[in-house]
């Protein structure tokens, strides 16, 4: 066990990491951040004793935090520890016991919450419309509302879960606890079971959170599609003819009082509470837009600078479906609108936005349902941007203020080798070269033109009729579940790394001459940056190993949008991609080369000289020489393919590979601790796993050994060495 000092506001564990080990609150206390909604944990409570696999959310400091670290993260381990340290039991029991019952209450909450704005929205609807009908007026389409429905929890808590934990922690918690530490079997069983309690709840609040994102704009929106302008339309038209407007003034309340019970809008409160606070409407102008009846294409090329005639032409060549002259004016106009953008310190309006995020220029050519759906999405834009995860605008915007560099193009060079390459030429000067370099607006320039345009016709799986802008003909189903969010993101990278867990992980240098160390390699995870194309696709991309020449850089997948592929096929297919090429840049000239053993360079071998392999039945030969001709010939692609049974069907002991690649995959892709102990049993597995342990294990001491002398010269274990350390572990 290990004390950590952890500055107010830092990371002490990270969403959708992999729980390797559990932390003790010594002092101080800490936040678990899910979205918009936290759970305080103070003193005693133990981080991670009721996560399953994966941290459910993100744990930081909220003052200056000591926690210690328990090697903890499973039942067996929890009942090795209870087991050596009987006076753990009640400080364990008693923490999963209140930290249940924190998320328990704030599922209940939640759920309260989620119920009143389905049912609110319900009736403040119904009433607008029966107002409409008693005054003899046509109302306002809303067609958001024809497909709101209630939230169909998939990850539910009961009642009498609820009933249970509540009763037992105000009542009986000292009773309970002096039965069940009496024994390890009893105290260790009713920390799973909360534990797994636990997990379905924190699923069931991600849910819930999730619905009240994407469906609070039905309220109030920045779009002004919304429940609240519905009535403020109505108001300020009555306003005008004189009439009594008490009414329509005391639903604009109720619909503000709920957004306050709700606690989910923020800066749009004000702006709410401002439009009621208004009594004269008469001078007002309607402020609701009604996209699909919008000249979108003419506000977004106006937009962007362009005259009357360009507008024309692109609206003629869009409606003759010339794909071709259309793509070619599309990234201009792209280009155009996003450097617009950035001269504004205003938010680009709606429809802007749904051009750069989504690729909408014409609600002709996406129809209107489609058109008001996609206008809706606007408002929950987040729910397609993490740390990781960006849209194309919001990836220009990282480019564009320098906090990421573009791109390769098609020929593998960066942007610094281009302009190298153009000084050569002669086409730029020295000092031009060097003010392209901090040139945030060339620099977009460069990713649009030689990654946007490329990815966005590949990504979209229609290579020879692509059109950039949305087509109703490419939606296939509801764009809510066609939409590529960041929790389907996650759901799918984290099915590949619970089985593939070194997949992310490269070897970078680690000093520390003071303590000791000059020179140390150490396994550092490094997730990739996921690029979200504005197209529906049936494709995802693994554009570049790495963002520069260091190899401790993210790594560029790019995915559609919108798609109704399955998510975890794609990313398995990706990350295959991924393995091959981080090898082959890691390996160097070296990558095929069996004098300096690699994957690529054993796979390559294997593939080259499987005639001669003996290791090889004469059927599995003729299997080789099939995948080959159907790859043409591209050992990456048979690679892929293999990585594919290898992770889907090999993982469950359901035999796809054959014995050579089977055993080179066991090698560099080896699954997680977990599965291996399940496949252990099976004769085709015990071997290989069997001496990858005694490898492993063979590491692990010889890091302890090192880590101990570390800190016996005075230092402290930093964060890079204890992921090394769980690197090993898993």
């Amino acid at each position: 066990m290990k004390v950590l000092k952890v500055k107010k506001g830092g990371l002490i564990a990270k969403r959708q990491e992999k729980v390797m080990e559990w932390y003790l609150i010594q002092e101080g206390s800490v936040e678990c951040r899910f979205s918009f909604v936290k759970i305080v944990m103070k003193r005693n409570s133990i981080i991670g004793i009721l996560d399953t696999g994966w941290f459910g959310c993100d744990y930081v400091a909220r003052e200056d935090t000591t926690v210690i670290t328990i090697p903890c993260k499973n039942a067996q381990d929890l009942s090795n520890i209870l087991a050596k340290n009987e006076n753990f039991r009640p400080v364990f029991l008693r923490t999963a016991i209140e930290q249940r019952q924190q998320a328990l209450c704030l599922y209940v909450d939640l759920y309260r919450k989620v119920r009143l704005l389905h049912a609110k929205a319900e009736e403040f609807y119904n009433d607008y419309k029966n107002r409409c009908s008693q005054l003899l007026v046509d109302e306002q389409p809303f067609a958001r509302m024809e497909c709101f429905e209630a939230l169909n929890l998939q990850h539910r808590a009961e009642e009498w879960e609820v009933r249970n934990s509540d009763s037992l922690v105000k009542n009986y918690l000292r009773e309970y606890m002096q039965l069940m530490i009496k024994d390890d079997n009893l105290c260790v069983g009713a920390i799973m079971e909360a534990s797994a309690q636990m997990h379905r709840v924190t699923l069931g609040i991600g849910e819930m959170v999730n619905y009240m994102l994407r469906n609070k704009d039905i309220l109030f929106a920045e779009t002004k599609d919304d429940l609240f302008h519905l009535y403020y339309d109505l108001t300020v038209a009555r306003s005008r003819k004189g009439n009594d407007v008490t009414w329509e003034k005391e639903q604009m309340l109720a619909i503000v009082e709920v957004m306050q019970m709700l606690g989910i809008y923020g800066d749009c409160m004000e702006e709410a509470q401002q439009r009621c606070a208004g009594s004269n409407f008469e001078g007002l102008s309607v402020y609701r837009v009604y996209v699909a009846k919008e000249d979108c294409v003419a506000r977004i090329m106006e937009y962007a600078g362009y005259a009357n005639e360009d507008i024309h032409a692109f609206r003629t060549a869009l409606k003759e479906q010339n794909t071709r002259e259309v793509s070619r004016k599309f990234y201009e106009i792209y280009l155009r609108t996003f450097l617009r953008s950035t001269e504004n310190l205003i938010k680009p309006s709606p429809i802007i936005q749904m051009f750069l995020n989504f690729g909408f220029m014409d609600a002709e050519c996406l129809g209107e349902d489609l058109t008001n759906a996609l206008y809706n999405l606007v408002d929950s834009i987040g729910l397609f941007q993490s740390q990781h995860v960006y849209t194309m605008y919001d990836w220009l915007l990282h480019i564009y203020n320098g906090d990421c560099v573009p791109s390769i193009n098609e020929m593998n060079m960066d942007y610094a080798g281009a302009l190298q390459q153009q000084l050569k030429q002669g086409n730029i000067t020295e000092e031009q070269m060097k003010a392209a370099k901090s040139d945030g607006r060339q620099k977009v320039a460069y990713e649009i033109q030689n990654m946007f345009r490329t990815a966005d016709r590949v990504t979209s799986g229609r290579l020879h009729d692509f059109c950039p802008v949305l087509q109703q003909s490419d939606f296939v189903g509801n764009i809510e579940k066609m939409a590529v969010t960041v929790e389907k993101i996650e759901a799918a990278i984290n099915s590949v790394r619970c089985l593939d867990y070194s997949a992310f992980y490269r070897e970078v240098m680690f000093t520390d001459p003071e303590h000791g160390i000059k020179q140390e390699w150490i396994m550092k995870e490094v997730l990739p940056d996921i690029i979200l194309m504005p197209n529906v696709g049936s494709r995802a991309l693994m554009w570049q190993e790495t963002a520069g020449v260091k190899n401790d850089t993210p790594a560029r997948f790019l995915f559609p949008m919108f798609t109704s592929m399955d998510m975890e096929d794609l990313m398995r297919e990706t990350i295959a991609r991924y393995r091959w090429e981080i090898c082959r840049k890691i390996q160097g000239v070296y990558w095929n080369d069996l004098r300096e053993p690699s994957l690529t360079s054993e796979y390559c071998d294997y593939m080259q000289f499987y005639r001669k392999n003996s290791e090889l039945s004469a059927e599995a030969k003729d299997k080789i020489k099939t995948d080959l001709a159907r790859c043409r010939n591209s050992q990456k692609e048979v690679f892929v393919k293999d990585y594919d049974n290898w992770m889907k069907y090999e993982s469950q002991g359901s035999f796809r590979l054959n014995k050579v690649s089977r055993s080179i995959l066991m090698k560099y892709c080896p699954f997680a601790k977990e599965v291996r102990s399940a496949l252990m049993a099976n004769p085709q597995y015990q071997k290989g796993f069997m001496k990858f342990e005694v490898d492993n294990e063979r590491k692990r001491k010889k890091l302890r050994a090192m880590y101990d002398k570390y800190e016996a010269s005075g230092a402290q274990l930093t964060p890079e060495l204890l992921e090394n350390m769980k690197y090993y572990e898993m």
